[in-house]
């Protein structure tokens, strides 16, 4: 047993040991399954703190042929499979955290030789009785034991893509790590399994990559390990029963990233974050700052800015990831853009429309963080007085009201000319922080030339009044007002009773002045 070969329980147990464990061994059964076949080699590439190193630490506790694990993996799920006993610590595992390689080293030539260093100390150690061909050669050595003791490898991996991440326009390097990596496992008889995991899928060199032997199971398709991607719903609603936590809530912060086989996903480190303190907030920016978002956003590409807009509005927009390189330097189209933020997790991703859209509160607020403070002109402006917008319509102050309409509208209105679209861009970015105190729904229009956006309080905001917000064309504020009543507030406010606001902006497309008239209501 050592740091790399083999390595001991602890980590796991570490897991286990925590005040919230969620039980992801059904993992370990979906690559049983693919030990020692054509598809042994895996890629996982998830966002920071979506579990990946937890799953390195449960794979090495449980094939990890110098331990015995069988106390710790016996009552979880794992053990209700017939061939758990098979596998269960019949291996040699190499257990690598790239990063922590790359930290010590100023090259990938460095890299190499600490690899080959540290872990050929602990196999000589280990096994001493071998005699080994080359003592200074790590594949060599590992062809060695295997056919000495015909006891095969199983190699983990983690932060496998840290030199993309940190020798970002280095390119020689990069190509000299995929092909030591190549060299290390790509059609090796001694490798019964290899799974790495990191944030980028494997990166694509032409037509053709080093490492094309792997199965990828990314953000962008995670295929049959969908549910081991974050936490599932059915997991989700557990913990809140078990802490006595507000479900609805933690999911409107949280789920929102959709897969084929697994249609809630909900960010792990969050959801344990929020059901420990009670209070759902973002924690995404313990993992990185907004300021990383920043950079990728304001990237001068035509039409990123109008569908950051878009999404921020609670829309979807179309994107095209087949171009992407798998890096974080190489940007042609704002599509680039898009799908690198589908694989760090600020973007939700449906494979079956091939659309993208922001997943959460909590990703919605980074977004908010992000443009706020960029160079975006109204856009920020509007978002830093959202706020203070919210507040004018609580106060019937319709004039400032007016104002903000308009600022948000002179943007807005340069992505979509005079369409339902572009007016609940306005009445949404006007109003963006008002999501932290309802639900938002937009009505879908019954005619042209208006659009609807109704708020909901929150369960924890009951004294706040619901708002119903109507935009008219060429139309007095009167108008917008008389239109909601018409409408008899709106289907999704059947269920609602209590105070409510009826907001009515009007727009006039000569002078492009804005007017704002509010009316107080109670629903029984």
């Amino acid at each position: 047993m050592g740091y790399y070969l083999n390595p001991s329980t602890r980590g796991f147990q570490n897991c286990l040991n925590s005040e919230i464990y969620v039980d992801k061994t059904g993992l370990i059964e979906s690559l049983n399954k693919l030990i020692d076949t054509e598809q042994r080699y895996v890629c996982v590439s998830r966002p920071r703190r979506f579990g990946k190193s937890m799953a390195i630490r449960m794979l090495s506790a449980y094939y990890g042929g110098e331990n015995d694990a069988d106390p710790m993996f016996k009552n979880l799920e794992i053990a209700q499979y017939s061939d758990y006993k098979k596998y269960l610590n019949k291996y040699i595992v190499l257990c690598l955290n790239m990063q922590e390689f790359l930290s010590d080293s100023s090259s990938t030539a460095q890299m190499e030789k600490q690899i080959n260093q540290l872990l050929m100390r602990e196999i000589k150690k280990n096994y001493a009785d071998i005699d080994f061909f080359d003592e200074t050669n790590l594949i060599q050595s590992m062809k060695d034991i295997y056919e000495e003791t015909r006891q095969s490898f199983i190699v983990l991996i983690d932060e496998w893509d840290c030199i993309f991440r940190e020798y970002k326009n280095r390119k020689n390097e990069q190509e000299r790590y995929l092909d030591f990596l190549r060299k290390l496992l790509k059609d090796k008889e001694y490798i019964s399994l290899a799974y790495m995991t990191g944030i980028l899928p494997i990166k694509k060199y032409g037509t053709h990559s080093a490492l094309n032997m792997f199965m990828e199971f990314s953000m962008l398709n995670p295929k049959q390990l969908s549910c081991f991607v974050g936490f599932t719903n059915k997991e989700t609603q557990k913990l809140c029963q078990e802490f006595g936590r507000n479900f609805d809530e933690i999911k409107e912060w949280y789920d929102g990233y959709h897969f084929v086989d697994a249609i809630s996903v909900y960010n792990p480190k969050s959801v344990v974050e929020a059901v420990l303190s009670g209070i759902c907030d973002t924690y995404w920016n313990q993992t990185e700052t907004f300021e990383a978002l920043r950079i990728y956003i304001d990237m001068n590409f035509e039409g990123l800015r109008d569908d950051v807009l878009c999404m921020m509005s609670g829309k979807s927009v179309w994107v095209n990831t087949g171009n992407f390189t798998n890096d974080m330097i190489t940007f042609h189209t704002k599509d680039d853009v898009l799908t690198l933020l589908i694989h760090l997790g600020y973007l939700g991703f449906d494979y079956s429309s091939q659309c993208v859209f922001i997943p959460n509160n909590e990703i919605r607020k980074e977004f908010y963080n992000a443009v706020s403070v960029s160079d975006w002109g109204e856009v920020s402006k509007s978002l830093l007085n959202a706020s203070a917008t919210l507040d004018a319509i609580w106060d019937g102050k319709t004039e400032l009201v007016a104002k903000s309409m308009e600022q948000a509208h002179f943007e807005t209105s340069q992505i979509q000319y005079h369409d339902e679209n572009a007016l609940s861009y306005t009445i949404s970015l006007a109003l963006y922080t008002a999501r932290n105190f309802y639900t938002i729904v937009r009505e879908l229009p019954t005619g042209k030339g208006f659009a609807d956006m109704v708020y909901i309080p929150r369960k924890k905001f009951q004294n706040k009044p619901a708002l119903v917000v109507e935009l008219k064309w060429d139309k007095s504020v009167k108008g917008a007002i008389e239109q909601i009543k018409e409408k008899q507030y709106c289907k999704s406010l059947e269920e609602y009773r209590g105070n409510i606001l009826l907001v009515g902006i009007g727009y006039d497309k000569r002078t492009k002045e804005h007017q704002c008239m509010i009316e107080e209501d109670y629903k029984e």
